[in-house]
């Protein structure tokens, strides 16, 4: 996760994604130009039994000349539409689907939010969508597909994303592979 916001050059698209015009074609002026920082929410932990947090990071915005394409340059850990880094899901679902955990105790460990409503008290809708949207490729379409029970699709999902983590001296727990997997796995 970024700790300070990355200057404009540092992270300016290589090319438009719309009409793929290169940002900076040799001999000519720029075609995707700085357009500003935007703040983003990232919810989480920031690392494996660490405590939830919210937090804010300024992104970086670009606009495209040529198309007047808009595009936002994030972190590897924040995904299109969701609060939740992909590190946060990967480890409320190794969690629950690996560990067993019931999803209250897993929105204790990943959840930012302190104040739970009486009726969701010992559920935890959102973890119940990841897991249908992991099932119908819609989060983590690089994963193997498992047909089951959401327990199941959790498992799945989170033993997938730990073979996209880096290999480590000491092999940590296949919970914290997901953690680290996730941020890759996109």
């Amino acid at each position: 996760m970024w700790v300070t916001t990355p200057l404009v050059d540092e992270v300016r698209p290589a090319q438009c994604p719309r009409c793929e015009t290169a940002s900076a074609p040799l001999g000519e002026h720029l075609a995707v130009h700085g357009h500003g920082l935007r703040e983003r929410q990232l919810w989480g932990p920031r690392e494996p039994d660490g405590p939830p947090v919210l937090t804010v990071v300024s992104v970086r915005r670009y606009l495209c000349t040529r198309c007047k394409t808009t595009m936002t340059v994030v972190p590897t850990e924040a995904l299109t539409g969701r609060l939740y880094t992909a590190s946060a899901i990967a480890w409320a679902l190794a969690l629950y689907g690996l560990q067993k955990l019931a999803a209250a105790a897993v929105r204790k460990l990943v959840s930012p939010m302190l104040i739970i409503g009486a009726s969701s008290a010992a559920r935890w809708l959102t973890l119940r969508r990841w897991c249908r949207d992991v099932a119908t490729a819609r989060l983590f379409r690089g994963v193997r597909r498992v047909d089951g029970s959401v327990r199941e699709v959790a498992a799945a999902a989170a033993s997938s994303l730990s073979a996209y983590a880096l290999p480590t001296p000491e092999p940590p727990s296949l919970p914290t592979l997901a953690f680290h997997g996730a941020a890759r796995a996109r």
